[in-house]
């Protein structure tokens, strides 16, 4: 961490984080238990009194951030049953659409453009750059937004509580870079990123990738990959010309410091499973169903 850097966490949560928290943390809950307990096939009424709601008001809650049912996400992410469509060879996500989850996309996906730092910005660990940084509340629990005069350089999810880790996690990658909280400078992404009607061609999401020149080819590949689809590690190793090194591309994978916008949740094993994510298996279910929902809606 920046020696010069103040981290002021708790006056951003309090003012604009907790009132609306709690959404994320009883759809996570209800997402946790649809993930342990799939093959029961859990009721409505069984996933409200896990969090201690009524059957209305948590379909409610769960429709409007999902875009569909709690039934409907089930059957999203039901492994056993997309595993019988897995073994004719269909992606995870192509699976779950065969048992009827979502139709054609009627949402174009995320636009984004995108540059790499030059090569010495990385080998210097961020020595000359300045990330300023703020928390936001985003459907997948806190997102810690970094960002450049370049564009987003940083994208990661935490729960309330964890955000000094989150930070730490993420600042540690460009350990020389200055380091500024600026929620006025952040705020604009975070709007477009988790706003789907804000999703323009005309006006372009711009990335920039601070990593090795093969992170930085793996992360590209991540960004061809269309909403509502999966790729295995082993074909991204092929694509960026490096067929032998599946297990290389997943650790870049996992190092993807721009979650969600260079979509590392859509990278799966070579069997579909989906393996881990850097932020967490639950919260990769998530954001896989909610795109799944927005295909639907």
């Amino acid at each position: 961490m920046n020696a010069h850097m103040p981290l002021r966490t708790e006056t951003i949560l309090e003012t604009d984080i907790t009132p609306t928290g709690g959404d994320y943390e009883t759809v996570r809950r209800v997402i946790e238990k649809i993930s342990l307990d799939y093959r029961d096939q859990p009721s409505l009424e069984t996933l409200a009194a896990e969090v201690g709601q009524t059957p209305t008001a948590l379909q409610k809650l769960f429709t409007r951030w999902a875009g569909l049912s709690p039934k409907g996400f089930l059957q999203a992410v039901t492994l056993d049953h997309a595993r019988r469509l897995l073994d004719e060879g269909l992606p995870l996500l192509e699976a779950s659409y065969e048992v009827g989850m979502s139709g054609p996309g009627r949402l174009h996906d995320l636009f984004v453009t995108h540059e790499a730092m030059s090569p010495g910005h990385y080998k210097t660990r961020g020595d000359g750059v300045t990330i300023r940084y703020g928390y936001h509340l985003s459907p997948f629990g806190v997102a810690l937004v970094m960002v450049t005069d370049r564009g987003l350089a940083g994208l990661s999810f935490n729960d309330p509580g964890e955000e000094r880790a989150a930070f730490a996690d993420m600042s540690g990658r460009w350990p020389n870079a200055t380091y500024v909280e600026d929620m006025s400078a952040t705020a604009p992404y975070a709007a477009r990123i988790f706003d789907p009607s804000a999703w323009r061609a005309e006006q372009p999401l711009r990335v920039v990738m601070i990593g090795t020149d093969f992170q930085v080819r793996v992360w590209q590949a991540l960004l061809k990959i269309p909403m509502g689809k999966a790729r295995s590690y082993s074909s991204i190793a092929e694509e960026i010309g490096s067929p032998s090194a599946s297990r290389a591309v997943g650790a870049a994978v996992g190092a993807n410091p721009v979650s969600f916008v260079v979509p590392c949740h859509r990278a799966l094993g070579k069997s579909g499973a989906l393996t881990g994510y850097h932020w967490g298996l639950t919260r990769k279910r998530a954001i896989l169903g909610w795109e799944a929902g927005q295909l639907s809606a």
